[in-house]
């Protein structure tokens, strides 16, 4: 018999009233965020100058990282000079995006910027194995004007090319990017969920300290990066 705390066990009726009651609220939720993201296509947008980053083949204008397309999404990684394992919740997090062709359909891209150097920067997506585009921000202002100055945080910004002209539509950081990846939509189905002190969770529940369930930059070097089969 298992030792571990339980949800109550109840009759199929009984389940099926409480899971009813809670689809309402998470339907209440879907129509929440659907209403948020139609406010967020109704956002101004302020233009950008004409920065300059470095790609893989060199310099490249902030305008020509949309590669012709007229959206952009920017993930900011953080990034801490002389370190060999960077941020484990960036590069965990990045590490989630194998196939974003899809974006083709719909006149996008998403790329990570960071504060390395671009050499140093093309290493590390290397060795844990990461599938996106780099770029560098390193001889550029472009991190410090979308809130990832050096040695600082994490963002997303989303950007729209008019022509030449780049525009800022959107931004965030901390939490607000969780929606945009899978990892903690999955976990958070589980009965147990993220096991993290700060969530509210039964009696008994298992939990442990924030970040201690997360992967580790080497661990997901190894799951991901070359020789392991999933590069």
């Amino acid at each position: 018999m298992t030792t571990h705390a339980l949800p109550p066990v109840v009759d199929a009726a009984t389940w099926e009233r409480k899971l009813q009651t809670l689809r309402a609220r998470e339907k209440a939720a879907t129509r929440e965020l659907d209403a948020i993201a139609a406010e967020r296509r109704r956002l101004p947008m302020v233009e950008m100058p004409d920065y300059t980053l470095e790609g893989e083949d060199g310099p490249v204008r902030l305008t020509d990282v949309f590669e012709g397309r007229r959206q952009l999404i920017v993930y900011s990684h953080m990034w801490f000079a002389g370190q060999e394992w960077q941020c484990p919740g960036c590069t965990g997090f990045t590490s989630q995006y194998t196939r974003l062709e899809f974006l083709d359909n719909y006149d996008a891209r998403f790329v990570v910027v960071t504060q390395g150097p671009i050499d140093e920067a093309l290493a590390y997506k290397q060795r844990v194995g990461n599938r996106m585009a780099w770029y560098s921000t390193a001889n550029s202002s472009f991190g410090t004007d979308v809130g990832a100055p050096p040695g600082g945080g994490f963002a997303v910004n989303v950007f729209l090319r008019d022509g030449d002209t780049v525009y800022r539509t959107w931004h965030t950081d901390g939490r607000g990017t969780e929606q945009l990846g899978h990892a903690f939509a999955l976990i958070d189905l589980l009965p147990y969920g993220r096991q993290e002190e700060w969530q509210d969770s039964p009696e008994g529940w298992p939990q442990s300290p924030t970040y201690s369930r997360w992967a580790a930059s080497k661990d997901i070097a190894a799951l991901y990066g070359p020789g392991s089969g999933g590069g």
